[in-house]
């Protein structure tokens, strides 16, 4: 196949106009075994049960397992991929969509499709269960009395959900790695279990960060140095501890310390650390425990402290003076993360975004955000230097189809793509640039594309009508 007519009909799979007959005709091509239906067909939103019944008696198991993976499909539409016979395409669905964008949310399967595939024959299918982001809370915990160690591990992660017995269970478990999850689970709340894990090198660090401590255990810990930048963070370290590690020679232990909750902003600020540029404040646990508590979110994002804004802003649920204040501290990170996690994040800042960033995820995301600048894009960028942002004047409802053609035709590849994609294109330029092979995929996806072009994108693709 000619590469700009697969690259065609790679854009015409995507196209949201396809017509349904279009698209049946498209997901039946086998392509004589060298060539499958494009994925853009496969993983379309609102599919009709005719076409999902096509993708699922279709005889290529890449077919099915690319929607297996599409996370536009809906739970149950994939369920029914739970009995296909090859392994592949049910560790494909067991495991779910690959997502890569943070603001799409995958829907779980149902738990009775997954306790079909917790139990399914081949072990891939159980492995990939078990290491998928998509499980329902309530399914995570009911693997507690599963069989398998490797599921009441993992049930171990819903630990503040499960009744009293099956954590009693889980912490006498024949299975000495499901103890010792368990056990990481319940030491915050009991200075006996921590005891017990600091003196095991697998699981030490872990129950010095999190653990409820004795002063005893605390104080030699301190003395021998153990983990002093996890137990730097400990919520139960006596005061004096904490007022000693504050001013420990080593950088990292006092800037875990500058974290801990109970400082009041005077003295966290007195304390010596220093922030990295990209520290993303990721480990600051009280502040990723309370992103839905307005006092914890309040705290943290009027801190003067960098990574306590940074974890603050992850938060989708700023109140709209916390996400003034935050987009006016000029600090990249939090930009970035405006521009991915908050649905009101202001134009200017995810501008800045895209002008520090241009071409990175992060201005990716910024440009995607629903609340990105459309209005007066053209007349500012148009005839801007840089083709980056000559591509900005595309989104803009008052580009008119002859500024829409004249980009084109831009030197930048980008900038002509995003042109080739738009549905002012005038029609004379849209079939032409069809036929050009950079700018095929774009325009196949165009949704002004006429019928009868899509129809002919199949036929010189060789797909059977």
């Amino acid at each position: 196949m000619v590469a700009f007519h697969a690259s065609a009909l790679d854009g015409v799979a995507r196209n949201p106009a396809l017509p349904t007959p279009l698209l049946l005709r498209l997901l039946a091509f086998d392509g004589g075994g060298d060539r499958s239906p494009p994925r853009g067909a496969l993983q379309r939103a609102g599919l009709s049960e005719s076409a999902v019944r096509a993708i699922l008696a279709h005889p290529d198991p890449g077919v099915r397992i690319d929607f297996a993976l599409s996370a536009r499909a809906e739970p149950a539409q994939r369920a029914r991929l739970a009995d296909d016979p090859s392994p592949k395409v049910r560790a494909a669905l067991a495991y779910g969509p690959e997502v890569y964008d943070p603001r799409t949310k995958v829907a779980p399967l149902p738990n009775a499709v997954c306790v079909r595939l917790l139990d399914d024959p081949a072990p891939s299918v159980r492995t990939a269960l078990l290491d998928s982001p998509h499980l329902a809370a309530s399914f995570v915990a009911s693997m507690a009395t599963h069989h398998s160690s490797a599921a009441r591990r993992e049930a171990v992660r819903e630990w503040e959900i499960l009744p009293p017995g099956e954590r009693s269970a889980l912490l006498a478990d024949p299975d000495p790695g499901v103890r010792r999850a368990a056990a990481l689970r319940e030491c915050r709340r009991d200075a006996r279990v921590t005891a017990e894990l600091i003196r095991d090198p697998k699981s030490a660090a872990e129950a010095l960060r999190r653990g409820l401590l004795v002063r005893a255990d605390a104080e030699r810990c301190v003395a021998e140095r153990t983990h002093l930048a996890a137990l730097a963070g400990n919520p139960s370290l006596p005061a004096d501890l904490v007022e000693r590690l504050a001013v420990d020679p080593d950088e990292a232990v006092r800037l875990a310390v500058s974290l801990r909750p109970e400082l009041d902003e005077e003295r966290r600020m007195a304390i010596d650390f220093t922030a990295g540029d990209f520290d993303r404040g990721d480990g600051v646990q009280w502040v990723r425990d309370g992103l839905t508590d307005p006092k914890v979110l309040r705290r943290a994002a009027v801190s003067a402290h960098p990574l306590l804004r940074r974890a603050a802003v992850l938060s989708p649920h700023l109140p709209p003076d916390l996400l003034r204040l935050l987009a006016r501290v000029e600090d990249p990170v939090v930009e970035n993360r405006l521009g991915i996690h908050h649905p009101d994040t202001p134009e200017e800042v995810l501008m800045r975004v895209f002008a520090r960033l241009g071409g990175t995820f992060s201005a990716w995301m910024a440009e995607t955000h629903p609340r990105f600048p459309r209005e007066g894009l053209a007349a500012r960028y148009a005839d801007h230097a840089d083709g980056n942002y000559r591509r900005l004047a595309v989104r803009d409802p008052a580009a008119t189809p002859a500024l829409i053609e004249r980009l084109s035709h831009d030197p930048e590849v980008w900038t002509r793509q995003a042109a080739a994609g738009d549905p002012r294109l005038p029609l004379h330029r849209l079939r032409e640039a069809l036929h050009v092979p950079e700018l095929a995929s774009s325009t196949g996806a165009n949704p002004a594309l006429p019928e009868d072009e899509m129809a002919a994108v199949l036929n010189r693709a060789g797909v059977p009508a």
